[in-house]
Formats: structure tokens, C-alpha cells, sequence
């Protein structure tokens, strides 16, 4: 089976500012020395995709800084490989830039035209999970369907509701909040990844798209009555970083439990990122770690408690960081106290300085920001 695999990356992620001001949200750093993109792309690197191509749009240098020619990926190769499908000014159009998830497509048809794949796998570049793709492959073909949508349970946080019946998708709630849903069985909500033959996707897209019909979902959920839309159930880890701030910080902690971290990173292949060589993290005599994640490069003399440092992070004697996020290149000098804190790369905290937020509104450091 061939398989073209398309990654949106191109949501500005507004939930997140202050950290998607200046980086695409599939670029947000997490777990210590990983960008969101990279789980959607090893998914899809670990399940045999050769040629990927990664639909960007708002602010996307970060995100291509990060993946170079693809190389950590194994895309950097002479037939398939990576694309990155920027938008482009048209002389047909006045505007440049995406109207949505199926423009977007739309706008880049020509991938879709050429090579000699049979199926198109879509995802979302920062949604943080780990599966084999093949198996959602194996389920599409044995079902008949049309196009398999992956889901995840149901809960009263869901966006994307979806309401199955014998395994086929027959409603899709959108703009509609859970509360204001009735009837709450056989309701699922949809992780944004579609399995999809591309003959089938290039007629919808030429059907819908000039039409004004913009996004892939409201594409799909208008013709639920004529396609099979077959929904395949995703039991595993699964976050989608856009929600918002807390969730993204709630995300990043859950690397610090062994179950998680053994389905992320020990199961269905590796995850793959940008290696950068550095030495071993270093914990001098009076540094303390417990429960935490410590990136390479990292100088620990102070105390670390149920925390994730990424790399090149300098924690100086005195100083105690507690159930927070510091990203790479920040310095925390002596005798400073941290708890519940994002700090973005390359920012400082003075010595003995306090900064306190909370587990739901954690406190944020911008960018190079100085306290």
C-alpha cells in the first residue's frame, strides 16, 4: 500500500500565546528536546510513508529550522520525501493564504496529482500521541470504507463530537458544545487524522472547495449520508496541544509518568527529532533531582522536583524549581524559587526571586524574558 501522508502545520494557535507568538503550535517545544510535529511525522515515517508533505502557513521558520531537509526523519531522499507546502502568491487570486484545512489542500493539488501513491493519511502537526498507522490502514480496507477517522473517547472537555453507529460515523456536532448534546451515548470526538483514498479526496476537493466550503471537516460531515465514514477508536495517550496554556503544561508533566513515557517513546517505533550534540546533563554536588526529566547540556546545582528541563538549562546553587517547564537556554540564578512556571528558551530569573502560578494558570516566561 502507498501512502501520501500530508501534516497540518499551519495553525497559529492562539489558545497558547504567549509561546505561539513567535512559532507555528506544531513547532512547540515539549518533553525536554521535542516539537509537537515530531510524533505525527515518526508515526508516519514508522509505518513505511516515504514522501510527506507538511502544510505550513503562520510563522514558519521555527518549524523549518526544526526539520531541515528531513534528514533524522530519513525524508531527505531523491524520490518522495519532504515537501513543505507554504502558501503562495496566485495571479488567479488577490489574497495569499490558506481559508482552511481543505483549501490548503486544494492550493497544493499538485502533490496530490503526481506520484503514484493510492491513499492519503492527514494529520494534525501538534497533537502529542504514538501508534501504528498500519493498523488503522488494515482496518480501512476491511471495513470498505470510504475514509476511517481516527477518535478518542468521549469526555465533556470534546470539540469535535462525533456520534457512531456500528462503527460508521452518522453525525458530526460542529460548533456545538457537549453540554448542549441530549443524548451523550455512542458519541466519540474525532482526533483530527483521516484515512482516505486520493482519487476520492481530489473529487471532493474539486466539488466543495470552489463552492466556499473551506475545512476538511465541514467537507466531510456534509456528505456523511453518501460517503462511509468508519471511525477507528484510539485508546492510547492523546492530547491536542491547542486547547489551551494549562493543557500544554499539563502535557508536558505527563511525560514524568512511566506509563506514559513507555507508550510514547517505547512502543511502535522511535520518535524522531533535530539532534543537536551535546554532552550528558551534569548534577554538580549540590544539585537535587527528583522526579524529572533533564535534557542534555543542562547544569543542575540547585534543586529540580517534578519538573522538565530542557536542554542547555543552567539551575544555579539555591535556586528550587518545582512542578514547572523551563525550555532550552535559560539560566535560574541562585536562590530563586519557581513553582508552577513555563519559561520559553533563553530566559533568565534573578537571584532569589520568587515566581508562583498554579497547576490550572501556571506562570509564563517569554521568550529571553528577564524576572
Amino acid at each position: 500500500m502507498k501512502v501520501l501522508g500530508l501534516v497540518l502545520a499551519g495553525g497559529r494557535g492562539e489558545n497558547l500565546r504567549p509561546f505561539t507568538d513567535i512559532r507555528a503550535s506544531a513547532a512547540l517545544p515539549i518533553f525536554g528536546k521535542y516539537r509537537a510535529i515530531d510524533f505525527t511525522l515518526s508515526n508516519m515515517v514508522n509505518a513505511g510513508i516515504s514522501k510527506v508533505g507538511i502544510i505550513t502557513q503562520y510563522n514558519p521558520r521555527s518549524l523549518m529550522d526544526h526539520i531541515g531537509s528531513g534528514k533524522e526523519w530519513d525524508l531527505d531522499r531523491k524520490q518522495g520525501g519532504l515537501f513543505f507546502l507554504q502558501p503562495f502568491f496566485r495571479l488567479s487570486s488577490q489574497s495569499i493564504g490558506y481559508k482552511g484545512t481543505a483549501d490548503a489542500i486544494f492550493q497544493n493539488m499538485t502533490i496530490l496529482r503526481r506520484g503514484n501513491e493510492d491513499f492519503v493519511l492527514i494529520g494534525s502537526g501538534d497533537h502529542i500521541y504514538k501508534m501504528d498507522f498500519r493498523d488503522l490502514f488494515r482496518a480501512h480496507i476491511n471495513n470498505g470504507a470510504d475514509i476511517t477517522l481516527l477518535s478518542v473517547p468521549f469526555s465533556e472537555s470534546s470539540k469535535d463530537i462525533i456520534r457512531v453507529e456500528g462503527g460508521k460515523v452518522i453525525n458530526w456536532y460542529r460548533d456545538i458544545t457537549p453540554s448542549d448534546i441530549e443524548e451523550k451515548e455512542n458519541l466519540s470526538e474525532s482526533a483530527g487524522v483521516y484515512f482516505i483514498n486520493k482519487f476520492l479526496l481530489r473529487e471532493l476537493l474539486f466539488s466543495c472547495v470552489p463552492d466556499g466550503k473551506d475545512n476538511l471537516v465541514e467537507i466531510i460531515s456534509e456528505n456523511l449520508s453518501s460517503l462511509k465514514v468508519m471511525e477507528y477508536k484510539f485508546k492510547g495517550f492523546w492530547s491536542n496541544l491547542t486547547t489551551d496554556v494549562s493543557k500544554y503544561f499539563k502535557t508536558n508533566l505527563d511525560i514524568l509518568n512511566p506509563d506514559i513515557r513507555k507508550e510514547l517513546f517505547y512502543k511502535h517505533g522511535k520518535v524522531y527529532t533535530k539532534l543537536k550534540d551535546l554532552p550528558p546533563p551534569k548534577i554538580t554536588t549540590t544539585g537535587r533531582v527528583s522526579n524529572a526529566l533533564v535534557s542534555d547540556g543542562s547544569i543542575i546545582s540547585g534543586s529540580v522536583i517534578n519538573s522538565v528541563i530542557f536542554r542547555n538549562v543552567k539551575i544555579l546553587s539555591g535556586a528550587v524549581v518545582e512542578n514547572s517547564i523551563i525550555m532550552e537556554g535559560c539560566v535560574i540564578e541562585e536562590g530563586a524559587k519557581l513553582k508552577n512556571v513555563i519559561m520559553d528558551k533563553d530566559a533568565r530569573v534573578r537571584s532569589s526571586r520568587k515566581l508562583l502560578g498554579s497547576t490550572e494558570i501556571p506562570a509564563v516566561v517569554e521568550k529571553s524574558g528577564v524576572i
